[in-house]
This record gives C-alpha cells, sequence and structure tokens, in this order.
C-alpha cells in the first residue's frame, strides 16, 4: 500500500495526526525534499528506508514504490502542505492503477491556510470577497490561457499565488491590468509556519519592490485583496436578528 500524505505547511507539528501515524508507520518514505520540512523525518522509525524525491524523476519514485509492494512493504509519499494543490500526484496515480498498486491519500494543512492563519486574516469577509482564487503566475511551466492572472484578478476576490516570488513584476503588471488597484492591499508570507518565517504587508503596486528589498524570490506566498484590510461588515450567522436553524432572532 501506499499512502500519500500531507506533510503540512512546514512546521513539524502541522502534520495531522493520521499523517504522523502513517509517517510513523512507514516502512519505505518518499519525501519532497525541496519544500518539506526534514524535521518531518523524526516521526520516522530508525529502520525505514528514506528518498528524496528532489533528486528523482517520476520513473525512480515509481520504481521504488512498485519494489516496495513487491516486498509487502507500506510507502508513504509525503507531499507538502496538501497534495491536491501543485503536487503532481495525479500522474502517480494514474501509474499506481495500471502496476495494480492500491493507495490512499491523506490531506494535509496547505501553506495557504497557514498563511491566514500566520496574518490572522480571514479570507472570505461578508462585504468583501466570499471566492478564494488559488492561483500562480506563468512561468517556465505555463499557465492555460484562459488562467491568465490578468483575467482572475478581474474578479476582484481573494487571492493566494504559489510559485509567484520569483516573478513577481511580471505578477504586479498582470494584477494591476486585471483590474486590482495599486492600493490593493497584498502580503509576502515567506516559508509560513516553519522557524524563519517571514512576513511583509505591501500593495499590489510594491509587490516587487517589497520582495526585493527583504531579499525573498522563492519559498513564499503571495495573497491579494481587500480581505487583507479593514473594512467589512458583520457576518449575519450570528447576528441577534438573523435566524437559524439552531436558534430564533432575538432581537428585531
Amino acid at each position: 500500500m501506499v499512502h500519500f500524505v500531507g506533510a503540512g505547511s512546514g512546521a513539524k507539528d502541522l502534520i495531522t495526526v493520521r499523517g504522523a501515524k502513517l509517517l510513523s508507520d512507514a516502512d519505505v518514505i518518499i519525501y519532497a525534499g525541496s519544500l518539506v520540512n526534514p524535521e518531518l523525518l523524526t516521526y520516522a522509525k530508525p529502520e525505514a528506508q528514506i528518498h528524496n524525491s528532489a533528486k528523482m524523476t517520476l520513473e525512480q519514485v515509481l520504481e521504488v514504490m512498485e519494489k516496495a509492494e513487491k516486498k509487502g512493504l507500506t510507502t508513504v509519499r509525503l507531499h507538502t502542505g496538501d497534495s491536491s494543490i501543485y503536487g503532481a500526484v495525479r500522474e502517480q496515480f494514474d501509474a499506481l492503477k495500471a502496476l495494480g498498486i492500491p493507495y490512499k491519500v491523506c490531506p494535509g494543512v496547505s501553506s495557504f491556510c497557514a498563511a491566514a492563519a500566520a496574518l490572522k486574516a480571514e479570507f472570505t469577509l461578508p462585504g468583501v470577497s466570499q471566492t478564494v482564487i488559488i492561483s500562480r503566475m506563468s512561468g517556465r511551466t505555463l499557465v492555460p490561457e484562459k488562467e491568465s492572472l490578468a483575467s482572475l484578478a478581474s474578479h476582484q476576490a481573494s487571492m493566494v499565488l504559489f510559485l509567484s516570488a520569483g516573478l513577481l513584476e511580471d505578477t504586479q503588471e498582470e494584477l494591476l491590468k486585471g483590474g486590482y488597484s495599486p492600493n490593493t492591499p497584498a502580503a509576502i508570507v515567506y516559508k509560513v509556519s516553519w522557524p524563519d518565517e517571514e512576513i511583509h504587508y505591501c500593495s499590489v503596486s510594491t509587490l516587487a519592490q517589497t520582495a526585493k528589498e527583504c531579499g525573498i524570490s522563492n519559498l513564499a506566498l503571495i495573497l491579494v485583496g481587500d480581505f487583507l484590510g479593514n473594512d467589512y461588515k458583520r457576518s449575519r450567522l450570528y447576528d441577534p436578528s438573523f435566524s437559524t436553524a439552531y436558534r430564533k432572532a432575538t432581537m428585531p
């Protein structure tokens, strides 16, 4: 059996209880060494075989999984955050199906959730935005034209950008082109939940400058939107004048 486990956003204790248990029981661990905090490997039993997938191709990863399965061993494929977001897992799922190897997926805490926690922010503020767009700037790996950053920016929703910290001049240009005003609040969150986490507040028009001044070119999330501001409406869910299935309105 192969278990795909979301490692969480970085901090060792932000892996789920289930994920930590799977990691501690694994005979073989293949972890995304370029992003996963190596402290998570302290959950592994001493005799576990550990492979760093940052130095491997897909074919090499599958070879390790297949050999382990033939020996009756349990494999954990440890991905950063939650594997469903930029995890490159679908190709692994399909290959395992073709090989007849069973697998399961254990979700993790994505860094976009950890970033909101670090900022003490809420993506879905009443009267501001009820939509979160997760995307990235087109780079060496292209983004479909219909999902260009400018077109997504036109919605003025809350936005989280992965894999874009090294492309902030182009990112900034696309966000402005799409309709965000220059003074729209933004934040650069570097290595969220790691010991060396950094948070830098700025605006859309100063994203590139801020990153340059702070020496950040990778391992950072870019958060954009008025949800980072101070103007919003109170939630009706907890308003005493609003009835729900669990309580009646107590005031007009």
